[in-house]
This record gives C-alpha cells, sequence and structure tokens, in this order.
C-alpha cells in the first residue's frame, strides 16, 4: 500500500520520520510533497527511497491513504484542486484539529479520519487522537489505527473534547518545555549552577517522573504527597506554585479554546 504525505513541515516531517522508526512503513512506500518542494527532497536525501511527487495532486494519484498536514485553511482548496484523483476505495487523513470529519466528508466520497498527533509520536510514545468519519470504511478504521500504533497510543475520542485532548496531548510538551525552560531559567538566575548542567540535571528529572507515571508507581497527587516532607524545603516551594500559578492554566485553556473557535469561523465560511 502507498502512504501520501501532503505536507513536510513540522508535523509533516515527525509524522514521516516515526512512521519509518516504528517501521510503520517502507520509505518505498511513501509518497510525499510539500509547497516548497526543496523541503520534501531534504527528507529524501535521509531516506533516498522516499518518492517526492511534485504536487498534491500526484500525490493522491499514486496513494490510497493520504494524510494532509497543511495549515487549516489550506485543506478545503487542496481536495477541491486534487478532486478528479480522489475516489470512494481511498482514505483522507487530516491531521489539524478545526477541520471535522463530517466537513471532510462533505468534499468527498473517499474514507475521511482526523488524526492529530503529538511531538511525543517522534520518539514512538505519547498518544495520537483519531476520529472517524461516518462513512470511514471499517479496513481503513484498522490500517490508520495499526499504522498510528507502531509510534503512539491512539485513542479515539468525540468531536466535542478535540480542543482541550489536543491541548493536552499535542500542545502540552510545547507548554511544559516553556514551564520547564523557566524552572532551570529559575535556578541559573538565583544560584551557582550553569546552564548546561541544571538542563542536564531538569531533564533527566522530567525522565524520570514520566517513567514513575508510565510504570504506575504513584499518581500526580501521591508523587507529591512522597516529596512533600511536612515542614521541608519542597513544601515552601509548593506554598510559591500555589500562590504564583493562579488561575493560569484555566486561562491558557480559554485562549487556546478562544483561537479554535476563530478558526472554526473561518473554517465554516469556506465550507458554507
Amino acid at each position: 500500500m502507498k502512504v501520501g504525505i501532503i505536507g513536510t513541515g513540522n508535523m509533516g516531517s515527525i509524522l514521516i520520520e516515526a512512521f519509518i522508526d516504528g517501521n510503520a512503513i517502507s520509505p518505498s512506500n511513501l509518497n510525499i510533497t510539500n509547497r516548497t518542494l526543496n523541503k520534501a527532497k531534504i527528507l529524501q536525501h535521509t531516506f533516498p527511497s522516499i518518492q517526492v511527487c511534485k504536487d498534491a495532486l500526484e500525490v493522491f494519484q499514486q496513494s490510497e491513504l493520504i494524510f494532509i498536514c497543511v495549515k487549516p485553511l489550506d485543506i478545503y482548496p487542496l481536495i477541491k484542486q486534487c478532486e478528479p484523483a480522489i475516489s470512494k476505495n481511498k482514505c483522507i487523513v487530516s491531521i489539524t484539529s478545526p477541520i471535522s470529519v463530517n466537513q471532510l466528508e462533505s468534499l468527498t466520497n473517499a474514507s475521511c479520519a482526523r488524526a492529530i498527533p503529538s511531538i511525543t509520536n517522534r520518539a514512538l510514545s505519547g498518544v495520537s487522537l483519531l476520529t472517524y468519519g461516518e462513512n470511514c470504511d471499517d479496513f481503513w478504521k484498522r490500517k490508520i489505527k495499526e499504522m498510528l500504533s507502531h509510534i503512539s497510543i491512539p485513542i479515539e475520542i468525540e468531536d466535542n473534547i478535540t480542543r482541550v485532548a489536543s491541548d493536552i496531548v499535542s500542545c502540552g510538551p510545547a507548554f511544559f518545555s516553556f514551564i520547564a525552560q523557566r524552572f532551570i531559567d529559575g535556578a541559573v538566575a538565583k544560584t551557582k549552577i550553569d546552564q548546561s548542567t541544571a538542563t542536564l540535571f531538569a531533564g533527566e528529572m522530567l525522565v524520570g517522573l514520566g517513567e514513575l507515571i508510565k510504570k504506575g508507581y504513584y499518581t500526580l497527587p501521591t508523587l507529591q504527597e512522597k516529596v512533600c516532607v511536612k515542614g521541608g524545603i519542597t513544601g515552601e516551594g509548593i506554598k510559591i506554585l500555589e500562590n504564583e500559578l493562579g488561575d493560569m492554566f484555566e486561562k491558557l485553556f480559554e485562549a487556546t479554546h478562544n483561537k479554535f473557535d476563530e478558526d472554526l469561523i473561518a473554517i465554516k465560511k469556506q465550507f458554507s
């Protein structure tokens, strides 16, 4: 089976590299393209047997399963442009949250799905979020889930939690890397530790924390209880976090949902 990937920006490239490293697909079965072809050709230098197509239409012509990894407002014109090469036996997968599977199905008789990846999938870990169209063939449901299982834990979700699930799974690594960097910067600013040593310590701490949670040794609340000795130093630090964080995360989710609503309005205009 030939798999096409349209768009080799950040997430498109991550998907390609993860699929290959996770043995989800052989490079020789991949057809890729990008608006700027040089970006696709850089990946071909790393994986010479990848086929770089001249445009999205050629990807659709040469592939059965097509992942669309472009900006939300570019999807509608892209599918309209490629209509001659889209048929019922093919499957289209969008990786962007504002485009619903119902909207995809309104444009084509092909099977449609949405698969929202995470940068953690590059390490063949983390979660990917799945939503299938009403008319998505069972064969494609199995095939998409099987491919994503090589690089992640695929979890099927309902439309009404798409944004918050994406915030946690897909945006979360950026949010928490920002917090971790501020944690490191604070240590460097207020103590004699240097940046590289603080970064090493913090990185290894995060990896270890992830392992504790993954292996089920502690929940997040019990982990805090284990580290926080009554009247101890950790407790003093927790007090600062309680006072300073306030409703920061509530505001974060408000901001992401407001931007999501703006995107939905713009996309609705295209589809109507």
